[in-house]
């Protein structure tokens, strides 16, 4: 499967659990190497009626876990912003260390990891650039990161285009 990534902002709540969006509708990503993104209203709604797979990682680290749909760790909503997400940290190092560094304010990002659907984006060659609008994902997993692709996205603790693809290994998209 082809998995593409953006990174975005964080905030943090209450103790052990993270608060935030993984993504924002209507906000441009920074610079993906030629194109812009925008994620549209409605883009996660198939994912999130399926969505018991899907994980929060720290920093795309699949071996750093930080909770589950199905497991009830990891809640996803869509509202009027965009991919919000609560998340109930484990007690592990790595994510003690998380909460630190997101109450310091170091890591404050947010990511996500998706497959477009058939027909789930658009292209439009506008005055400022080229830009992919996002209309149904298939989404992997949100992550917490330092590295924002979307400067908009949140956390708080309380790719290529698919043309130009030409094999099914894992795209990673990261932008600083």
């Amino acid at each position: 499967m082809t998995y593409e990534i953006r990174t975005g902002q964080s905030l943090q709540t209450a103790q052990g659990r993270l608060i935030g969006y993984a993504a924002v509708f209507n906000t441009p990503s920074l610079d993906l190497g030629g194109f812009r993104e925008v994620i549209k209203p409605g883009a996660f709604t198939r994912a999130l009626a399926d969505s018991k797979h899907v994980r929060a990682l720290y920093n795309h680290n699949e071996d750093q876990v930080l909770g589950r749909v199905g497991a009830g760790t990891l809640r996803l909503t869509e509202d009027d912003k965009g991919l919000r997400y609560e998340l109930d940290l484990p007690p592990t190092t790595y994510a003690r260390d998380l909460a630190a560094l997101v109450d310091r304010g170091d890591v404050a990002g947010c990511s996500f990891a998706f497959r477009v659907r058939p027909d789930g984006e658009r292209w439009d060659n506008r005055a400022e650039g080229v830009i992919r609008e996002l209309l149904d994902v298939e989404l992997s997993e949100i992550t917490i990161t330092a590295n924002p692709a979307y400067p908009d996205t949140s956390v708080a603790k309380r790719s290529m285009p698919c043309f130009l693809l030409t094999n099914n290994n894992r795209l990673w998209l990261e932008t600083v």
